[in-house]
C-alpha cells in the first residue's frame, strides 16, 4: 500500500489518539488500551513498509504518548510522583529531546562568546560582573582564596537564599518562553556569558582549577538544571509559534503543561546545587583534589543520566513492552 493511501485510510484513528492524549481525565483507559494495539501493529507496518518516513517518529510519539496517558490513570495516587519522576518526564525529555539540544548548543555558544570577549577586551568582565565583583574576587586571589565570596553567611542562610535565587532565575527563564523563546535565549545568553567571562578571568590569574573546585561543586547541577528550564522555555514558546496540527489554545495549553512539567523535575537537582554551595563549597580550598573531582563529576553525571540518557532508555521500554503485547 502506498504511504498516501496509509495515511487516508488510518488519519482518523489517529487524531482521535490525538483527541484522547488532550483530555484532562479518560473515561474507560481498558477500551483505549484495546484501541491501542491498532496503533501499534499500524506503527510496525510503518517501520517495515516506510522506514525512513516523518510517519514512522509520529506514530512511535502517538505510541508513547498514549501508552502514557493510559498507564498514567491507571496508576493509584500513592505512587503518582514516582510515576512523574521515572515516567511522565523522561517520556516528556524524549519528546522534545531536540529542544534541549537546541539550549545547550546556544548555551554553549553564549560560553563561547563570554570567553572569546574576556580575552580580547580587558574591559568585558568588568562590563558583564561589575567593578565590585570583580574588585572583590581580584583581592580574594591576591589572598590566596580564588573562592572567598562563596563562604560569607552562615551554611543554612546560603543554602536558603541561593536555592531561591536559582529557582527564580530558571523559572524566569521557562516564563520567557511566553516571549516565542525570545525571553529564554536572552536568559541562557545572559547566563552563559557571564560563566564564559568569570571563568576566563580566572584563567587569566593562574587559578583556574582553584576556582573550578569552588565553582562546579554546585555548578554543574545549577548550571544544568538552569539550561534545562531554557528548554522548557523553548518548548513554551514552539507551542505558541508553531501549533501544528493543533489549534493555537490547545498547542499552547500542551506547551504549558509539559514546560512546567519539565521545570519541576529540576527543583530537587537545583535544590541540592544550593546545598552544595551553603555547606561544601565554602571547603573547596582545603579539599582534596580527588574529593572534589569526585563530586564534581558525580553531580555532573546523575544530572546528565538523568536528562540526556534515562529518557531513551523509558523510550525504548515502553516502546518495546508495546510490541510484546
Amino acid at each position: 500500500m502506498r504511504e498516501v493511501a496509509f495515511i487516508r485510510q488510518n488519519k482518523e484513528k489517529w487524531l482521535q489518539f490525538e483527541k484522547a492524549i488532550s483530555q484532562k481525565k479518560i473515561e474507560n483507559p481498558d477500551h483505549l488500551s484495546d484501541l491501542y494495539l491498532h496503533l501499534i501493529n499500524d506503527l510496525a507496518y510503518a517501520q517495515t513498509y516506510y522506514k525512513k518516513s516523518k510517519l514512522v517518529v509520529y506514530l512511535n510519539n502517538l505510541a508513547v504518548n498514549v501508552y502514557q496517558k493510559i498507564y498514567l490513570t491507571k496508576r493509584e495516587e500513592s505512587n503518582l510522583l514516582v510515576y512523574f519522576f521515572t515516567v511522565d518526564v523522561p517520556i516528556l525529555l524524549y519528546r522534545y529531546r531536540r529542544y534541549l539540544l537546541y539550549a545547550f548548543l546556544f548555551f554553549l555558544t553564549a560560553v563561547a562568546i563570554g570567553v572569546v570577549s574576556a580575552a580580547n577586551d580587558d574591559s568585558f568582565v568588568r562590563l558583564i560582573l561589575g567593578d565590585a565583583y570583580v574588585n572583590e574576587t581580584l583581592q580574594n586571589i591576591e589572598n590566596g582564596d580564588p573562592v572567598a565570596i562563596y563562604k560569607g553567611g552562615s551554611n543554612w542562610g546560603s543554602f536558603i537564599g541561593i536555592t531561591f535565587n536559582n529557582l527564580k532565575v530558571g523559572l524566569t527563564g521557562f516564563a520567557w518562553g511566553l516571549s516565542g523563546g525570545v525571553g529564554t535565549a536572552y536568559i541562557l545568553l545572559q547566563n552563559g556569558i557571564m560563566v564564559g567571562a568569570f571563568q576566563y578571568m580566572f584563567e587569566k590569574q593562574d587559578v583556574l582549577w582553584e576556582s573550578a573546585k569552588g565553582i562546579w561543586i554546585h555548578g554543574a547541577m545549577e548550571i544544568f538544571a538552569i539550561v534545562i528550564e531554557g528548554a522548557a522555555g523553548f518548548i513554551l514558546g514552539a507551542s505558541i509559534l508553531f501549533p501544528k496540527t493543533f489549534s493555537r489554545l490547545v498547542s499552547f495549553k500542551r506547551g504549558m503543561r509539559d514546560g512546567i512539567k519539565i521545570v519541576i523535575s529540576t527543583f530537587p537537582f537545583t535544590i541540592a546545587a544550593g546545598f552544595l554551595e551553603g555547606y561544601i563549597t565554602r571547603y573547596s580550598d582545603t579539599m582534596p583534589n580527588f574529593l572534589a573531582l569526585f563530586i564534581i563529576l558525580g553531580t555532573l553525571g546523575i544530572i546528565s543520566y538523568y536528562y540526556l540518557i534515562y529518557p531513551f532508555r523509558v523510550n525504548k521500554k515502553i516502546t518495546s513492552t508495546s510490541f510484546e503485547k
